[in-house]
C-alpha cells in the first residue's frame, strides 16, 4: 500500500482559435434578426472577454490526448490505468476514455469518471484511492472539454436566451495529470472533501444524449438557471471548506494556491472574501479563457506553477464547483 499519492505530471491544452465575447455577441445578433442584445452585455456580466474554440473535427477525446501528451512527456512511464474525467464525452457509448488510450496506444484498463465540472478532482479522488490501495501506481487523469459545441447560437423566442446565457462564455480545453504512488507521507494528496446538495440537480442541464430527452434535437443545448444555481450555492455556503480546515488544521494563510472553479468574474471577489482568501494567493483565468468545465483547475495550477507561485513542498487548495450541484475540495502538497 502507498504511503500517499502525489502529482507527478501536469498537462494543459487550449485550442489556438479564439472567440471574443463581442464576436459571440455579433453572430447572436447575425442568427437571431431583430435581437435586442445591448453591446458589451455579456463581457460586463460575467467578465469573460474570449475562449477557446477547439478545431471542428477535434472530440473530447483529442484534447484529453493533447493534455495526456505533454503530461507523459513531463514524467514517462507505464500507466496501469487510464481515467477519462469530463463533462464532455466522446459518444454516449462505449467509455470516452476507450478513445483516449487508443489514441495514445495505452492497454491499460480503462473508466470514466464524470460529475459535470468537478470531473478532474473527482478522477483524482478514485486515482488516489485505487493507488493508496496498492491497486495501480500510476494513473493518467484525462479531461477533454469541449463545449463549444452546446452553444445555443438560434433561438426560437427571446426567452431562450437567458438559459442559454451561460454556453457563450463556455470555452474548449484539455488537461491531464499523471498520479502515482509516494513512498512520502507529507506529499502528495493531504486531505479530500466531497459534497452534494442533488435536489438541484435541474437548476443546469445539457439533457440531450441521456434517455430523458432521447432524439430531442431542442436538448442538445446547456440550459441553465444561473440565478438558481448561485442561490444554490450560496446556501451551501463556506461552511463545508472551514469545516474541513478545522478537521485538518489548516488555515487560508497556509496555502501558497487556492485554485477554484470559475465560471464568471463578479462572482469571484465575494467567494474569496468569505473564504478568506488573499488575492495574491489566486489565479484568474475566466477573463481569458471563459468557463472550461473541469480543466479549470488543472490550468491554474500550470499558470501558477509557470508564474512561480508554486513548486515543490508549494501547498495548494482546489476548490471545484459543479452542476448538480456538488462542492470538491483537495489539498495537495506539491
Amino acid at each position: 500500500m502507498s504511503a500517499s499519492t502525489r502529482i507527478a505530471a501536469l498537462g494543459v491544452h487550449l485550442p489556438e482559435r479564439v472567440r471574443a465575447t463581442a464576436e459571440t455577441e455579433q453572430r447572436l445578433k447575425a442568427e437571431n434578426p431583430g435581437m435586442r442584445l445591448a453591446t458589451g452585455l455579456i463581457s460586463r456580466m460575467t467578465g469573460v472577454e474570449r475562449v477557446h474554440i477547439a478545431p471542428d473535427d477535434w472530440q473530447a477525446s483529442d484534447l484529453a490526448v493533447a493534455a495526456a501528451r505533454q503530461a507523459l512527456d513531463e514524467s514517462p512511464g507505464d500507466i496501469d490505468l487510464v481515467l477519462f474525467t469530463a463533462a464532455a464525452q466522446d459518444l454516449v457509448e462505449p467509455a470516452t476514455s476507450h478513445i483516449v488510450a487508443a489514441k495514445l496506444g495505452l492497454t491499460a484498463p480503462v473508466m470514466d469518471v464524470k460529475n459535470a465540472c468537478n470531473s478532474v478532482l473527482n478522477g483524482m479522488q478514485v486515482a488516489d484511492a485505487l493507488i493508496r490501495t496498492g491497486q495501480y501506481r500510476r494513473v493518467l487523469v484525462a479531461s477533454g472539454e469541449k463545449t463549444s459545441v452546446s452553444v445555443r447560437w438560434r433561438l426560437g423566442d427571446p426567452a431562450q436566451f437567458l438559459p442559454s446565457f451561460p454556453g457563450y462564455v463556455m470555452g474548449d480545453a484539455g488537461a491531464a495529470v499523471v498520479l502515482e504512488a509516494s513512498d512520502d507521507p507529507e506529499a502528495g494528496i493531504r486531505a479530500s472533501r466531497f459534497f452534494a446538495e442533488s435536489r438541484h440537480w435541474a437548476v443546469g442541464t445539457l439533457p440531450g444524449g441521456g434517455t430523458m430527452r432521447t432524439h430531442d434535437p431542442d436538448a442538445a443545448y446547456f440550459h441553465m438557471d444561473g440565478a438558481g444555481l448561485q442561490r444554490a450555492f450560496l446556501e451551501l455556503g463556506p461552511e463545508p471548506v472551514m469545516r474541513m480546515l478545522r478537521e485538518t488544521g489548516y488555515t487560508m494563510d497556509d496555502f501558497d494556491l487556492v485554485a477554484i472553479h470559475q465560471v464568471a468574474l463578479p462572482y469571484l471577489g465575494p467567494i474569496f472574501d468569505r473564504l478568506g482568501v488573499r488575492d495574491d494567493r489566486t489565479v484568474i483565468t475566466v477573463a481569458e479563457h471563459g468557463n472550461i468545465a473541469s480543466a479549470t483547475l488543472p490550468l491554474q495550477l500550470r499558470l501558477a506553477r509557470e508564474s512561480g507561485m508554486i513548486g515543490p513542498g508549494s501547498l495548494v487548495l482546489m476548490i471545484g464547483l459543479a452542476g448538480g450541484i456538488s462542492l470538491g475540495l483537495m489539498v495537495v502538497r506539491l
